[in-house]
C-alpha cells in the first residue's frame, strides 16, 4: 500500500494571470459563489460582478480576499470582487486597458472553446443563467465562445461552464 497526500502543495504561477472574470447580474449568488470559488483554485484574483452580488462564503470557502494577509493561509491573494451596477461601462474601460473581451455564449458567430486561442490579458464575460450576455454587453466584446453541447439541456450551469472556461484558459496559460 501506499501513502495519499490529501492536499499537494499550491503550484506556483511564474507571473500572475492577466484574465478578469466579469459576470452579468446572474440570479443566484449561489453560482456566483461557486464562479469565485473556482476563479480562486485556478489563480484568477479580479472578478466583477453586478447587480445585487453577494458571495456565500461557505459555498467560495477561502477564495475571497478580504484584505486579511491570513484569510487563505499565508498562500497569496484571494478573488478580489468588485460590484457594479452595470457591465457595459466597465468592459469599454477593460477594452481600453487593452484587454480582449471574450463573451461565453452561444450565439450565431460564437466558436468553440476548444478550437478558441485566448489572448494572456482576457476578460471572460459570463452571462445571468435564464438570459445570458445582455446585447449592450455583447457588442462590446471581442469574440464569442461556446462550450459545444452533444446533449440536453441545450446549455451548462453557469457555475460549470465558467469552470470549464478557466480551466481552458489555464490549460492555455499553465503558469500564469
Amino acid at each position: 500500500m501506499f501513502e495519499q497526500q490529501r492536499h499537494k502543495p499550491l503550484v506556483p504561477l511564474e507571473r500572475p494571470r492577466e484574465l478578469v472574470i466579469a459576470c452579468t447580474p446572474l440570479r443566484s449568488n449561489v453560482n456566483l459563489s461557486r464562479i469565485v470559488r473556482a476563479a480562486g483554485c485556478m489563480g484568477v484574483r479580479r472578478l466583477i460582478a453586478c447587480g445585487a452580488a453577494k458571495v456565500v462564503q461557505k459555498i467560495a470557502r477561502n477564495s475571497v480576499d478580504d484584505g486579511n494577509a491570513d484569510s487563505i493561509d499565508g498562500d497569496g491573494p484571494g478573488v478580489e470582487i468588485e460590484t457594479h451596477r452595470t457591465l457595459p461601462p466597465v468592459l469599454r474601460e477593460l477594452r481600453a486597458e487593452g484587454y480582449q473581451l471574450v463573451g461565453l455564449e452561444q450565439t450565431t458567430n460564437s466558436v468553440s472553446i476548444f478550437d478558441f486561442a485566448f489572448e494572456r490579458k482576457t476578460v471572460l464575460v459570463v452571462g445571468n443563467e435564464r438570459s445570458g450576455i445582455d446585447e449592450e454587453s455583447l457588442r462590446l466584446l471581442h469574440r464569442v465562445v461556446e462550450i459545444p453541447m452533444f446533449g440536453l439541456p441545450y446549455a451548462l450551469n453557469v457555475g460549470t461552464a465558467t469552470s470549464m472556461a478557466l480551466f481552458e484558459y489555464c490549460r492555455q496559460f499553465p503558469r500564469g
